[in-house]
């Protein structure tokens, strides 16, 4: 995870999902729908980018592991500008309720789906922010180096680093009907220009409206 080290706090930037992916998952994508056209990539993610290289931040990028196989090109473009790719699950099952055997089934698929491509990864988010009893051991097998659950403090398990985000720093909280949060890209505003030391999480798909998109701009700037 790339840290931005500044005179008041250190904090790690990152972005969470990407593409058609959840709505797949979901069920919710229309049937017949072209695939690998999703204006999160083609849209959103290259002014993302652009502002990142402008302000000469680098951010990780936590991504499902099929989209190696719906955007490869896209995968390699923000690793070849700096940025690190993470793993996001495969398609952003809901992580904490997976049975052992199918979670290193998913994790197996998405670190070959992304080796493949050139770009090993060695971070893990779950999708939903939580993680299974079975997570940690399965991760330190695969040789990730670091995961990034819902939590409060950063710790060291037997190797693993766990470099946890707040839900009060995701851009979803502040947006989303699931979690009751108001739509106010100023509450969203106010969060992050009061973070401190944090994890702040983005999502390209959330950063539909100028004034929404403001908001990352302000906090590279900051």
């Amino acid at each position: 995870m790339r840290l931005r080290r500044q005179a008041r706090a250190t904090v790690a930037l990152t972005f969470d999902n990407l593409g058609e992916v959840t709505a797949l998952q979901r069920g919710e994508w229309p049937e017949g729908a072209p695939l690998g056209e999703h204006w999160s990539v083609t849209e959103s993610l290259p002014r993302i980018l652009a502002a990142l290289a402008e302000h000469e931040v680098e951010a990780t990028f936590f991504v499902e592991g099929l989209n190696a196989e719906l955007y490869p090109d896209t995968l390699r473009e923000i690793a070849a500008a700096g940025h690190e790719v993470g793993l996001h699950g495969w398609r952003h099952e809901p992580w904490s309720s997976l049975e052992p055997a199918r979670e290193r089934e998913l994790l197996e698929r998405g670190v070959e789906a992304f080796d493949a491509l050139g770009l090993r990864p060695v971070s893990f988010r779950p999708p939903g922010g939580d993680l299974t009893p079975a997570s940690l051991d399965l991760l330190r097998e695969l040789r990730f180096e670091y995961v990034s659950p819902a939590g409060d403090s950063v710790s060291e398990r037997d190797g693993l680093i766990v470099m946890p985000f707040r839900w009060e720093h995701v851009d979803a909280w502040y947006y989303l009907p699931k979690f009751d949060g108001p739509d106010d890209p100023a509450a969203w505003r106010a969060a992050v220009q009061q973070a401190g030391d944090a994890t702040l999480v983005f999502h390209p798909f959330l950063l539909d409206t100028e004034e929404r998109f403001a908001v990352l701009l302000e906090a590279l700037a900051h």
